[in-house]
């Protein structure tokens, strides 16, 4: 199988790539707006020994579209090609327009006009193959869907597509979080190497059945007991816990365990809240014993911990999105910051899993 690179796009710390990283594929470049998410996506690959992109670091998704960076970006392209190498783009244009929860604005918000971009730039560059991914509002949404249609009817004139709506449970994180993810392949890549969309498994790297896991016999609401003890409970997965993935995170001793937001108000509200109300729009607590909801915090709004009295530190959210335990976010990083690109990534296993799914792909050439 030819050897498989990635221009990353939306890049955020990194958790998409390092599902890619870790499955074999060689991040060549990385666009991110965020001057403090990219200094975190490089200080924590300097820390787990991952070599730095050769053509560096971009900002701005939109200059790539100009005459002069496009045509920087096709040079770059080529010299990989020329390699030998399969050239893949990734990436998640930021989703507040088109989410359930924001203020739907669509493909006329700010951040919705990147999904455009991003999606004119595959068309330009015409990559061998290319991932999309999204929020569930973009599929689920009718005048979203409508718009999601539009973009696909678009790459259609140059790529085969296939897309699920998939779960971070399905794949092992503990954490329910729905992701749309498109994924096309040339046509002609398609053709010289003898593979059709039948030989692409969207359920192959699954290791759940999502309805199955959600009608386990999870815990509900209990009282919260300061730093109380609690056995797990009979007929649950106990690797798709919140508990599980902290001890197996060491989050007690994580570099960024003592990154917590301190309240200076509401602790009284934060006592009555029980273990496992996660209910209210604020005031989240989750429970041990159970997976976590989507790991975002608008507002800063962090869920709080199932038996302590304060929010969660950025090492346990880290460990809701199934990061290895090595992933660590720079000391001089603000919390917001820390906690607004921990709540922006994809879980680690979700992204593992897929691009996983992709190689298998690959691997059917003939």
């Amino acid at each position: 199988m030819q050897a498989l690179h990635i221009f990353s796009f939306f890049s955020g710390s990194g958790f998409l790539d390092l599902g890619f990283e870790k499955s074999g594929y060689v991040v060549d470049s990385v666009n991110e707006f965020s001057p403090a998410f990219t200094k975190a996506y490089r200080y924590a690959r300097m820390n787990m020994g991952i070599p730095e992109p050769r053509f560096g670091y971009t900002r701005d998704i939109n200059d790539f579209l100009t005459k002069g960076g496009g045509k920087l970006l096709r040079k770059n392209i080529k010299t990989v090609q020329s390699e030998g190498a399969l050239v893949g783009f990734i990436g998640g244009p930021p989703c507040p327009d088109f989410s359930v929860a924001g203020k739907q604005k669509g493909r006329d918000g700010d951040n919705g006009k990147l999904s455009q971009s991003y999606i004119d730039l595959i068309f330009r560059q015409k990559p061998d193959f290319f991932l999309f991914e999204n929020v569930k509002g973009l599929w689920r949404t009718a005048k979203h869907r409508e718009y999601f249609e539009e973009l696909k009817s678009k790459l259609a004139k140059y790529y085969m597509l296939t897309n699920r709506l998939c779960n971070a449970l399905e794949y092992g994180a503990p954490q329910d979080r729905d992701r749309i993810l498109l994924f096309g392949i040339r046509k002609g890549v398609a053709k010289r190497l003898g593979i059709t969309l039948e030989d692409f498994d969207w359920e192959a790297r699954r290791q759940y059945d999502l309805p199955e896991v959600k009608a386990l016999p999870w815990p509900g609401a209990e009282p919260f007991i300061n730093e109380g003890k609690k056995n797990i409970p009979d007929g649950i997965p106990e690797e798709m816990t919140v508990e599980y993935w902290f001890r197996r995170n060491d989050v007690e001793n994580h570099p960024n365990a003592n990154d917590y937001f301190t309240p200076r108000a509401g602790i009284i509200r934060m006592q009555t809240v029980q273990e496992g109300d996660d209910s209210k729009k604020s005031y989240k607590r989750i429970h041990r014993w159970r997976y976590s909801p989507t790991v975002c915090y608008g507002n800063n709004e962090v869920h709080l911990h199932p038996y302590k009295e304060r929010r969660l530190s950025a090492a346990e959210a880290m460990a809701l999105q199934s990061l290895p335990k090595e992933f660590v976010l720079p000391a001089d990083m603000s919390l917001s910051d820390k906690f607004k690109t921990i709540g922006n990534g994809v879980p680690f296993l979700l992204a593992q899993g897929i691009a996983q799914t992709i190689n298998d792909f690959f691997e059917k050439s003939k």
